[in-house]
């Protein structure tokens, strides 16, 4: 394979301030012209949305400056680490559309020459062994307003450190006894640079060295070397690790390692109702909040794709959004859009009635089925055409009739006539209620037969359109109606001594059982997707599904104007109760 990106020209015009600095760092002939990323997670966790930004940023860096990128996993704690997570991680990243080719890393394969590292900072007297614990290591280190205090161990001579830092590393000392420390300044106003640690005791196997290392780096120390023995020019990482610049470039330089990565930071991505830690998305599988970290309802990769986005959507979603310098927080809104501006495109139309109700059409020949014609997709003429199976007895919508309508119901009800979709002009005369419950049973119509395919030779107009399927052809499914997972937009603020659980949403999945479909949704392929008409863009449940028996997972919901005018009827109607 090819490392080389197939596109070699720098773009004329930047798209975002990173590509500023590189362009800028090409003019300048640094690095020798050459352009290499890495996307650098660590296997704790599934990824999620917020780190599909980060494999297109780091990825499309590579592409558009023809560069590399590689797949590093930082597996520097065998405690949280597992190999789960770096199948989970491989797949998300190539489902993206991204190959890193023979550059997959971890950096587990460098713990040796990162040992070797610690010992050159040990000899040069930059590092040291600490016998202070946890509590005592906070308190010397100050605070903000004060400046730290040195170690009572910080003076040991190059011979003891180097002889107590070999004796960790057989695992001679229990957990949490000794560190390694970088002797930098404990008066730094950056608390990162008042002597990091470096090294910590964890006797736990590792999921790629077993129990060959009692001790493991730490991530500000591990990082920059890493980028450096792979050789990294750009080193891009959200804003949080901002003030770990200046221990990274320390490590770099005191180091004698082979290159000079350079650390950019940018924003990392919010968006509203999700909550993105993997830490707090953990907590919601491990407490069963959740089925999983594939559930549709989480804002991972492997749930967002459960679900029905599609790889081309979430690469619009990043692209639109674009990569700033300062943190704010996006509207899930514009994910939403680029999904269905995507599906919009490619998935192929079907009628699905999710709460039947039937329809008599009183003047419609029992013995007759009809075949009408459907467009699979207005939008791609290549798509073609599907036929459409038509009855005496229908199944439409339950809202799609009231008997009572108000004024701007463009639906049926008493006396109103409608358009069925790709069929005739039906109209109400009627309806069957039960006798204990009230609830409509059944609606009784007459048809025109001269309105077949949707339209009235006497240029008679109705204003409203409702999908149906024929009763004695449809096949039932389950389907699963996915909402906001927590109730609030902005779900981590909570008031005090309160946790983010409270937020969750506890309408986030509604299940419906018994949906009538179209007939040949019955064999459709998992993870095909799906627009059912006026309801929203589904895809086949790729766990849960089996053959003969689809489960559909709704995606995103269509805009449907008449559900905002309910919805503020509504409020109206709670207003005037007031």
């Amino acid at each position: 394979m090819n490392d080389r990106s197939d596109t070699n020209a720098v773009p004329p015009v930047a798209l975002h301030f990173i590509d500023e600095r590189v362009q800028a760092d090409l003019a300048a002939g640094r690095y020798g012209g050459r352009v290499h990323t890495r996307f650098p997670p660590e296997p704790n966790g599934y990824l999620h949305i917020g780190h599909a930004k980060s494999i297109c940023l780091n990825f499309g860096l590579a592409q558009r400056f023809g560069g590399l990128c590689n797949l590093r996993f930082d597996d520097t704690n065998p405690t949280t680490e597992e190999v789960e997570y770096v199948e989970s991680i491989q797949r998300d990243v190539r489902w993206l559309g991204f190959e890193w080719g023979e550059r997959l890393y971890y950096a587990s394969d460098f713990f040796e020459r990162i040992y070797g590292f610690a010992e050159e900072l040990v000899r040069h007297g930059k590092a040291y062994v600490c016998d202070l614990g946890p509590d005592d290591m906070s308190r010397y280190r100050g605070s903000l307003t004060a400046p730290g205090t040195d170690s009572p161990y910080r003076a040991r001579s190059v011979a003891e450190n180097l002889d107590l830092l070999e004796r960790m590393r057989r695992g001679e000392f229990p957990e949490g006894s000794r560190t390694l420390r970088a002797k930098i300044d404990m008066a730094s106003p950056n608390m990162n640079l008042r002597d990091p640690v470096l090294y910590r005791i964890l006797k736990a196997a590792h999921h790629r060295t077993g129990t060959a290392w009692s001790i493991y780096p730490t991530y500000d120390y591990a990082h920059p070397l890493c980028d450096a023995l792979e050789s990294i020019t750009h080193s891009i990482c959200t804003l949080e690790f901002e003030n770990h610049r200046p221990l990274y470039d320390w490590v770099r330089d005191n180091c004698s390692v082979p290159a000079r990565p350079e650390q950019i930071e940018f924003a990392r991505l919010n968006v509203t109702y999700m909550v993105l830690s993997k830490r707090k998305l953990l907590r919601l599988v491990n407490e069963r909040r959740v089925l999983g970290w594939d559930d549709p309802r989480m804002p991972t990769i492997s749930g967002l794709r459960r679900r029905g986005y599609t790889a081309e959507a979430l690469r619009t979603f990043c692209e639109r959004i674009g990569v700033a310098r300062f943190t704010s927080t996006v509207d899930i809104v514009q994910l939403e859009n680029a999904l269905r501006d995507d599906l919009n495109k490619r998935a192929p139309r079907a009628m699905a009635v999710l709460r039947p109700l039937e329809v008599l059409i009183e003047n419609y020949p029992s013995d007759t089925v009809e075949e009408l014609t459907a467009r699979n997709n207005p939008e791609d003429p290549a798509a073609g055409e599907r036929k459409v199976k038509f009855s005496k007895r229908l199944f439409i919508e339950r809202d799609d009739f009231r008997e009572d309508p108000p004024k701007d119901f463009y639906r049926l009800g008493p006396g109103r006539e409608v358009r069925l979709r790709y069929a005739y002009y039906v109209k109400c005369t009627g309806f069957d209620k039960d006798p204990a419950t009230g609830e409509v049973t059944r609606v009784h119509c007459t048809y025109d037969p001269a309105t077949r395919g949707g339209d009235s030779p006497d240029g008679r107009k109705v204003k409203g359109t409702i999908h149906w399927v024929s009763a004695e052809h449809a096949q039932r499914a389950e389907v699963r109606l996915y909402d906001h997972l927590f109730g609030t937009e902005f779900p981590e603020e909570v008031g005090e001594g309160q946790d983010f659980m409270v937020n969750l949403n506890p309408k986030s999945l509604e299940v419906v059982r018994d949906a009538a479909l179209e007939a040949m949704l019955i064999d459709a392929e998992p993870g095909s997707r799906w627009q059912f008409e006026r309801h929203g863009y589904f895809c086949v449940d790729v766990v849960d599904s089996r053959p003969g028996a689809p489960v559909f997972n709704r995606a995103v919901s269509l805009k449907d104007s008449w559900a905002k005018l309910e919805k503020k009827q509504h409020a109206k109607g709670a207003e005037r109760t007031r």
